[in-house]
Parts: structure tokens; C-alpha cells; sequence
């Protein structure tokens, strides 16, 4: 099946773009996002110098109808958000394309893996450009099954966590450990392997 990595250009007016423009040193990691009755709901992780500078930009916002500071750091907040303008779930609802989570985005650009049937991406090409969101195709590959039980994401941070003994038995790795030799936050972390390890499990017991 193949798997293709899009860069995403979120057009000028839509929020979430227009933010991370304007604080082009922050990364936004979205962690989850579900269409809700008038919009979206969305936890975001964001990795910034000016994190207070973001979060109220955040909440100034017109398009942010809420936005709730759950976790708060030096350089990071973890932040659950709804919207009325969902823009970037539009192409996937209407593609039926799964959309791997999380996902980054960074000075008005998105950055999606996808995984799905040739015309299943050919029919989010069309809604993206239905909803005038330019994108660019970075790479298109074939996975077999095996492969796409985890995402890329997920599967380069288990490689990690095995290589640095996160699983070993005593573990000589802590997940605070792991994180700073990835060089992301320790919540994102700690989320990825959790989907991980989710996944395998339920394809053992499937197997089962």
C-alpha cells in the first residue's frame, strides 16, 4: 500500500497558520483532532521561546472559541483548543484518508504522512485542492502490512527506546532520558510509544 509524506501550505486567514507564521521559532505537534458540531476539537503541543507570546495569540484569536493550557514549561505548553475552522480535517473527512498523528506544523506549513490506497491519496489531492490548500508530494513509497502497523514516527522512536534500554529489564533508560536523546518533549513521547505499543498489542491479539 503506498505511504506519501505531504508538505502542506495552510492558506493566509486560517489561525492555526497564521500563527505558527508569525512565531516562525515555534513548533506546533499535533497530538489529536476530532470535527466536533460547529468546528474541531484538537490537543496541540507547542515548543517555543515565546510560549506565552503563542498561547495568547492563541486565545486572541477569533477562529479559537477555547483554548485550555493543560501542561506548562519553560519552552512547551500542551494546549487542548476547538475551533469553527477545522480546515485542515476537511480534506480527510471528505477523502476517507487516515491522517497519522501527531503531525507538525511549522511557519504556515503541515507536514502529513498518510498511508492509503493510490486512489484513496489521489482523492485527497482533489480535496486539498477543493479547499485551496497547495501542497507538495515529498515522497511516495510501498509498505507492506508489517509496516504500516506503526507510523514512521512511531517506529523511529521504538527503534530509539530499544537501542537506549528503554525496554530492557531493569530499564536503563527513563522516559525523561529518552526524551532528551530525541530531542522532543517528554508528554509527546510518552504518547507516541503509548499509540505504539497499542497498536502491536492489538495485532498480537488479532493474530491470536
Amino acid at each position: 500500500m503506498p505511504r506519501a509524506k505531504l508538505t502542506l501550505r495552510i492558506p493566509e486567514g486560517v489561525w492555526i497558520g497564521d500563527i505558527s507564521r508569525r512565531h516562525p521559532d515555534s513548533t506546533f505537534r499535533i497530538l489529536s483532532a476530532l470535527p466536533a458540531e460547529a468546528g474541531g476539537v484538537g490537543l496541540v503541543e507547542v515548543e517555543s521561546d515565546g510560549v506565552e507570546a503563542v498561547l495568547a495569540a492563541f486565545r486572541a484569536n477569533d477562529e479559537v472559541t477555547e483554548a485550555h493550557c493543560l501542561h506548562r514549561a519553560d519552552r512547551e505548553a500542551l494546549v487542548q483548543f476547538e475551533t469553527t475552522n477545522p480546515l485542515l480535517l476537511l480534506p480527510v473527512q471528505g477523502s476517507g484518508v487516515p491522517l497519522e498523528l501527531p503531525f507538525e506544523i511549522r511557519e504556515g506549513k503541515a507536514r502529513w504522512t498518510v498511508t492509503a490506497p493510490h486512489d484513496r491519496l489521489s482523492a485527497l489531492g482533489d480535496q486539498l485542492t477543493a479547499f485551496d490548500i497547495p501542497f507538495d508530494v515529498e515522497v511516495v513509497s510501498e509498505v507492506t502490512p508489517a509496516e504500516s502497523l506503526l507510523t514512521e514516527t512511531q517506529r523511529d522512536l521504538v527503534e530509539r527506546a530499544v537501542v537506549a534500554g528503554y525496554y530492557d529489564s531493569p530499564r536503563t533508560c527513563s522516559l525523561t532520558e529518552l526524551a532528551e536523546q530525541v530531542d522532543a518533549a517528554k508528554s509527546t513521547v510518552s504518547e507516541t510509544l503509548h499509540r505504539a505499543e497499542g497498536a502491536v498489542m492489538k495485532a498480537y491479539l488479532d493474530r491470536e
